[in-house]
């Protein structure tokens, strides 16, 4: 009877032992596929990366066309996906060649003490084309130069403000010398990179385990000096098809298509502001969604910035797309945007508010929304013949019944 118990016993323990090592291997499967996110980008390849724009355009409109397979990821038509970028290379070798820096000198970064080399710190690291006040008032101590000193006296706000506008790191260390400061000193000045988001331009639907981007590549002069974009020329210039890019899904709960598919929709995207609404139409497609869809798109000229001009005309001729308006501003001697369009075709715009349309815009925040947000109270106003006051709260109405919704940077 006791050998049976010590046998029993000696299996007990093996089993439990089993149990104790299976769990484990579970733990660490895991902790090895933790969800991909803000903190735990995928690095996703890229399929295709081309230039929309045609020869001879002021622009460069790149679209990108990137794998998620394996990823687990997914996304809404609306939502954003973020990109972690680098810097630009020549920037981080002309900061290090001012300040006579090793590239290779070992700097903490993070609250955690995480040590990297110098150059991988400025370039993957740390947002070095961005400056603001708390960066140049810390600064201010590690120089006796009088008139950075100045420039950051509660007094001269505005001043400050106004040289940190379209300014970066090299043009601060270049301005403001000499430095009583080592590598370690300046990198601790600097904000840690942060992601850049762009709205899809595709329909997971539509392209299983993909998603699109539009990206508008910034280039312009300010300062005597060209600036470059962080992320977009990362994509127009840097990123080649077949190399990784950074990436997680970033969901937009306030721009998101009817949740009824016989809605009508109207989208005003001019420029890149078209992203979005590729993504909608194409969910639409394969849903074969019997609702209208009317589109308003602008750019400069219409031979070389139609972007997506045949996808839109075949979506068009097939009936999924029931009207397209187009603002192209540089091909007539007067300059035409959307809002004007939009007040073209007031009356029709009105009906299909009356109708219950959804009405969606994206792109630019400061001007075009704003115009836009004014050619839509002026065709309210006028069509539905009432006052100011009760064409802004009659916008206001749809925008609480989800009815209005913008996507504005």
């Amino acid at each position: 009877m006791l050998i049976l118990c010590y046998f029993l016993y000696i299996i007990l323990l093996e089993v439990e032992k089993k149990i104790m090592q299976l769990t484990l291997e579970n733990t660490n499967t895991k902790s090895d596929k933790l969800p991909f996110s803000r903190t735990n980008p995928f690095q996703a390849k890229v399929l295709k990366n081309i230039n929309l724009n045609g020869t001879g355009s002021t622009k460069e409109t790149r679209h990108i066309e990137l794998s998620l397979k394996g990823s687990g990821l997914t996304y809404n038509p609306g939502d954003a996906l973020g990109i972690v970028p680098s810097n630009d290379p020549e920037l981080v070798a002309a900061i290090l060649e001012e300040m006579q820096w090793d590239e290779e000198a070992v700097v903490t970064v993070g609250k955690k003490g995480e040590t990297l080399t110098l150059k991988e710190a400025l370039t993957d690291y740390f947002e070095i084309t961005l400056l603001t006040r708390k960066i140049l008032q810390q600064a201010a101590t590690l120089t006796e130069n009088s008139e950075l000193q100045n420039l950051v006296l509660a007094e001269n706000a505005d001043q400050l403000k106004e040289y940190c506008y379209g300014r970066d790191l090299l043009d601060m260390l270049r301005g403001f010398g000499p430095w009583k400061a080592s590598a370690q000193d300046i990198v601790l000045l600097l904000r840690k990179m942060t992601p850049r988001l762009y709205s899809i331009a595709s329909s997971i639907a539509a392209n299983p385990d993909e998603v699109h981007l539009t990206i508008g590549a910034v280039r312009y002069t300010a300062h005597d000096r060209e600036r470059k974009g962080v992320a977009s020329i990362l994509c127009a210039e840097r990123v080649q098809e077949g190399e990784m890019l950074p990436v997680f899904v970033q969901a937009n709960k306030h721009f998101h298509l009817p949740e009824t598919q016989d809605k009508d929709i109207i989208m005003v995207g001019p420029g890149t502001g078209i992203a979005p609404f590729r993504s909608f139409i194409q969910e639409r497609a394969v849903n074969k969604a019997p609702g209208r869809s009317w589109l308003f798109f602008g750019d400069q000229h219409a031979k070389v910035d139609f972007l997506y001009q045949k996808e839109l005309e075949n979506y068009l001729q097939d009936g999924i797309l029931t009207r397209i308006e187009t603002a192209f501003s540089r091909d007539t001697d007067q300059k035409v945007y959307v809002q004007h369009k939009m007040l073209e075709y007031s009356k029709e715009l009105f009906e299909w508010f009356e109708n219950g349309a959804y009405f969606y815009v994206c792109g630019d925040k400061e001007r075009m929304a704003k115009d836009v947000n004014e050619a839509l109270i002026t065709v309210i106003e006028k069509e539905g013949v009432m006052s100011r006051e009760a064409a802004e709260a009659y916008l206001k109405d749809m925008q609480k019944q989800g009815r209005y919704q913008r996507d504005v940077y």
